[in-house]
């Protein structure tokens, strides 16, 4: 039975076994203890106390370990004090890797039916979440180089928004900050240290003025980059835009104009956003047809592919400076609102030209969160949500046993 329940340094002495639940009887091989004062090695046994502990299920029954958590007395202090046990969680009735089990089925579901499958409370399996986050969090940030914020909605249509910090190297979540105000993105990063905020190399976000001020502020050796991917949407919105509003004006028309005008428009907004090399037959010829009825959304879409390419391309920061700044002289008339956005933001937007650096990870790491917010049905304690991403993210960790 020992080898059975594979914890190493601990002995099954007895077991007593029903249809459902398998209650092994165990002891610590090891003979002496270390006082947690003074440190002195114990031999002098004080007392045995008895301690129900719940393991991972054995050929599908309930593991209950019954251990004698020993008490020594410390030659040193004169003092008793109970025996630290590696595998179980200190103060809890349950073993590490038990809580490591149910948090990895935790991740790929939800609180809820974790603890029924289980037959656990939700709180037991709280317990064991926090138990095993402890040996995560804080995350070690130590060789961040490469920092990555964006933010995301945390509770549809309430203006309720968190900010989300990813190493972009990495690919990985390295905190969340309950709003996106600058005295909470500062209070999170300021516990990171001098050390590592000075080591940054580079940030990456959209164009909130918010941030780029407070990273000038706290990351001094940071160059900031705007994210190609956020230039690209707000490209995108302002032909959407058009497209609306060539509909629009289609009431000035005659019938017939009027009704060629919508039936090629009708449909056509991710035929006119996608990128035209990944459109099918019928897509494409949707779009020839968009673009004969609407000589302006034609223009509008030549020089939204024209701006794509040019970050696909530009190799330099040389070519790439040059060829956007060729961009904005031909698309000033078409997208107002576009352009100067880019001529604020020109030295952030070129900077991408030279290191490549994108915010495309930090969007897919939203995509994960916002279906992590869908399979906890929605989550009213910030704490809760930030601890189930990072362990998203950081499980399983390195668990000392």
């Amino acid at each position: 039975m020992t080898k059975l329940l594979n914890l190493p340094g601990v002995i099954v002495e007895d077991s007593k076994e029903t249809t459902e639940t398998l209650i092994l009887s165990v002891r610590v091989e090891k003979k002496t203890a270390a006082c947690p004062r003074c440190g002195r090695i114990s031999h002098r046994l004080h007392q045995n106390k008895g301690h129900l502990v719940r393991d991972l299920p054995i050929g599908g029954r309930e593991v209950i370990l019954k251990v004698n958590r020993r008490r020594f007395k410390c030659e040193n202090c004169q003092k008793p004090f109970s025996e630290t046990l590696d595998f179980v969680v200190n103060k809890k009735s349950f073993t590490y890797r038990y809580a490591q089990a149910v948090t990895e089925q935790v991740i790929h579901s939800d609180v809820s039916n974790v603890a029924q499958n289980n037959g656990l409370t939700e709180e037991e399996v709280w317990s064991m979440l926090i138990s095993v986050a402890k040996k995560v969090i804080p995350i070690n940030v130590e060789n961040l180089k490469i920092l990555g914020i964006d933010e995301i909605s945390l509770v549809k249509g309430q203006g309720k928004f968190i900010v989300v910090l990813v190493d972009l190297e990495t690919h990985k979540l390295l905190g969340l900050v309950p709003s996106r105000t600058q005295s909470q993105i500062e209070k999170v990063m300021r516990q990171w240290g001098e050390k590592v905020l000075s080591k940054i190399e580079e940030v990456s976000m959209d164009m909130t003025g918010n941030y780029k001020s407070l990273v000038q502020k706290m990351c001094q050796n940071a160059q900031v980059t705007v994210d190609r991917f956020h230039l690209t949407k707000i490209v995108n919105e302002e032909l959407n835009t058009a497209r609306i509003d060539q509909k629009k004006t289609a009431e000035a028309l005659s019938a017939k104009e009027r009704a060629k005008l919508f039936s090629s428009l009708k449909g056509s907004k991710y035929t006119l956003l996608k990128n035209e090399k990944s459109l099918s037959k019928k897509q494409k010829e949707k779009l020839e047809q968009v673009k004969n009825a609407s000589p302006t959304v034609a223009i509008m879409h030549d020089l939204k592919e024209e701006f794509h390419l040019l970050f696909e391309e530009s190799k330099t920061l040389g070519s790439g400076t040059l060829r956007l700044i060729d961009w904005l002289k031909k698309a000033e008339p078409y997208y107002r609102n576009s352009v100067a956005t880019i001529k604020r933001w020109f030295p952030e937007v070129v900077g991408y030209f030279e290191r490549r650096t994108t915010n495309g990870i930090v969007e897919g790491i939203n995509n994960k969160l916002k279906l992590l917010k869908r399979c906890g049905f929605g989550f009213k304690n910030f704490h809760n949500f930030e601890l189930r991403a990072l362990l998203l993210w950081h499980f399983p960790p390195n668990l000392a046993h």
